[in-house]
């Protein structure tokens, strides 16, 4: 594999680039860097698809992951990040969660689709549960990002009302994008805000993670995809 010849694979011969649909584009994205075992966000900003615009996004995880689970489906990391790359300029995407050494693989699968992860130390409450409250991380994390000028807009991942006074803030200073709803009962506390909001049922058909299945000799059926 010559690495520079990478940004070829992702188009056909003759077809002209800006004549590629936006999701083809993304399926052949993800389909390179399977086949390949390429860096996915080295394959996000061709030349002629830089864009001006710097945006970061602030992804309240335990939220996302409950509400996604809730929907009845799960979702693509690494087709959810090239998402919000194309559909809102993101060049960073933090995701706000808790640590479990047991799940290392998982981090690293995430870190892998293009998600800096901000741990949070987990600690267990009232009968073994365990907790990781990231919101102050996460508002912080944002503030901090907002005054040392590290973005131009943030988009919020959340349904939670704790954020409503971020989203407040980033409003009043011109640094708000927009707000993606894990779950479909978004807090009143958000929607009053009168703030543009994605609900992330609508996006089921692009984000849904869709295992392939390979039949085994035998003739079972295994489950292959990415973060199953």
């Amino acid at each position: 594999m010559i690495v520079p010849f990478k940004a070829y694979l992702l188009r056909p011969p003759g077809v002209p680039w800006r004549e590629m649909a936006t999701a083809d584009i993304m399926q052949r994205k993800l389909s390179v860097c399977q086949i390949f075992n390429l860096d996915l966000m080295g394959l996000l900003y061709p030349c002629w698809m830089q864009n001006e615009q710097n945006n970061f996004a602030f992804i309240d995880w335990a939220n996302l992951h409950k509400g996604a689970g809730e929907l009845g489906w799960a979702l693509d990391y690494p087709r959810f990040r090239v998402w919000l790359s194309e559909k809102y300029s993101i060049t960073k995407a933090y995701l706000f969660l808790g640590f479990l050494p047991n799940e290392k693989d998982f981090y690293s699968r995430l870190s892998e689709s293009g998600f800096v992860l901000i741990h949070k130390e987990s600690a267990y409450g009232d009968m073994g549960k365990i907790k990781a409250n990231c919101d102050a991380d996460l508002v912080l994390g944002a503030v901090v990002d907002y005054y040392e000028h590290c973005f131009d807009r943030a988009l919020i991942i959340s349904s939670d009302g704790d954020f409503a006074s971020l989203v407040r803030f980033l409003k009043t200073k011109d640094a708000f994008y927009a707000l993606i709803s894990p779950h479909r009962k978004c807090s009143h506390l958000l929607k009053k805000l009168n703030i543009p909001i994605t609900y992330l049922d609508t996006q089921k058909t692009t984000l849904k993670l869709f295992p392939q299945k390979e039949k085994a000799p035998g003739g079972d059926e295994t489950p292959q995809g990415p973060l199953s």
